[in-house]
């Protein structure tokens, strides 16, 4: 944590009300329960579970989830505030009241400590390339790295549910639940994921794959289990559920799902892509690929187009389509007169990471004592000219951006 940060934050709670006040949402929402809910089909899809049957309401009691009294689901952007705010678990910055937090020691995310259980002779074990990254984890560890996160989460007193939906293409769309201790990292997947506008779209919903985040534990024996450190990113495609122990940093959650998106997309003849797209006013669509920092997010918001997705997408016979209701960009050296789009797309529900906050919380975007690596998270509809639909024809123009520092290729090449 920065020093500017813990500053701030040790003003304390007065100060966190200060900067919350002219946003603060009524309580009236947050107490609403979903037993109060008269009509699915128009309501918001948030609800509070409370009493002994909470963890079946809120439909997490298969994974053995069952000791929890409260939880809070698909809450909304008003509500998250308040039970960030009211957990301490960050600052809101006076950049349009942008909540901020620091993700401790990792502000990245931890390739080398991502496995895949390794299922002798099922789907996955034949169709995935094992090596350095896809590593394999022996059943029986998954096993225990999922028992310790079930059983700290039987601890708590309350947790936060997120379901959503990863893919605009309806043919491939995916159904996510998230299981959440901290609300940040609940508002964070509610930024990058598709969400619900209804109740009726999760009245029935069977997640595709579910992701249970224990960020405050860490997985002591990892010595003993064979992995690379006490952090751990372990899925199961199998069981259709994750882990991640140890690591706070909201990234995991999204690029989690983007994996499996990799698996299971080229199995159904889609090709998955990390790419940013947009599509011109007469529907030509363009891609932008390159690997993190080279420009996709930034070259993608365009004002003379209209924005697809940032980051991470499909291409089926239809065209292309987005895979996330969200953007995730990086802050470092951001300014209004070089990136406006992304500049403004920073303002409330959206979220800062890593972000150097000075003693009166302004963002500075120019300071990397933190981290190169500062990011923002924002809904789609930040971006004024975004295109509602999240897809797009079949490309008219591919770019791949290099950000070549070594004058190997030339500026610009066809």
């Amino acid at each position: 944590m920065s020093a500017a940060m813990k500053s701030t934050m040790s003003m304390g709670r007065a100060r966190l009300g200060m900067g919350i006040a002219k946003f603060r949402p009524t309580s009236a929402a947050t107490a609403r329960s979903f037993s109060a809910v008269t009509d699915p089909a128009s309501a918001s899809p948030s609800c509070v579970y409370t009493g002994p049957d909470a963890t079946k309401q809120a439909g997490i009691d298969g994974l053995g989830i069952t000791n929890i009294g409260t939880i809070y689901k698909n809450q909304t952007y008003e509500e998250l505030a308040e039970h960030e705010e009211r957990n301490n678990e960050g600052i809101f910055s006076n950049h349009d009241g942008c909540f901020a937090v620091d993700t401790g020691v990792f502000t990245g995310r931890s390739p080398s400590d991502k496995w895949i259980v390794k299922n002798e002779g099922s789907e996955s074990d034949k169709n995935l390339w094992w090596g350095k990254v896809n590593q394999p984890m022996k059943p029986e560890v998954f096993d225990e790295l999922f028992e310790k996160a079930v059983n700290h989460f039987n601890t708590l007193e309350k947790a936060y549910v997120f379901d959503g939906f990863c893919g605009a293409s309806l043919a491939s769309q995916k159904k996510v639940r998230f299981v959440h201790e901290l609300a940040w990292q609940q508002h964070f997947v509610t930024n990058m994921f598709i969400r619900p506008e209804t109740a009726a779209e999760i009245a029935e919903f069977d997640p595709d794959f579910t992701i249970i985040n224990a960020c405050s534990q860490v997985n002591e024996k990892w010595e003993e289990h064979g992995l690379n450190s006490e952090v751990a990113v372990a899925v199961n495609i199998e069981k259709k559920v994750a882990v991640i122990l140890g690591t706070w940093y909201g990234g995991e959650n999204k690029k989690g799902i983007f994996s499996l998106m990799n698996y299971w997309l080229p199995l159904e003849g889609i090709m998955p892509m990390h790419c940013s797209a947009n599509i011109g006013k007469n529907g030509d669509t363009a891609l932008f690929f390159g690997l993190s920092g080279t420009g996709k997010t930034t070259l993608s918001a365009d004002p003379a187009r209209n924005l697809i997705g940032d980051d991470e997408h499909g291409w089926d016979d239809d065209g292309t389509f987005n895979f996330e209701g969200g953007c995730y960009a990086k802050t470092i050296n951001l300014s209004e007169e070089t990136e406006p789009d992304i500049y403004r797309a920073i303002k409330r529900d959206a979220m800062l990471e890593n972000v150097f906050l000075d003693e009166n919380g302004t963002p500075d975007y120019f300071n990397v004592e933190k981290t190169q690596n500062g990011r923002v998270s924002y809904p789609i509809h930040h971006i004024p000219n975004h295109e509602p639909s999240s897809t797009g024809g079949h490309p008219q123009n591919v770019i791949f951006l290099t950000c070549d520092a070594f004058g190997v290729l030339p500026p610009v090449s066809k």
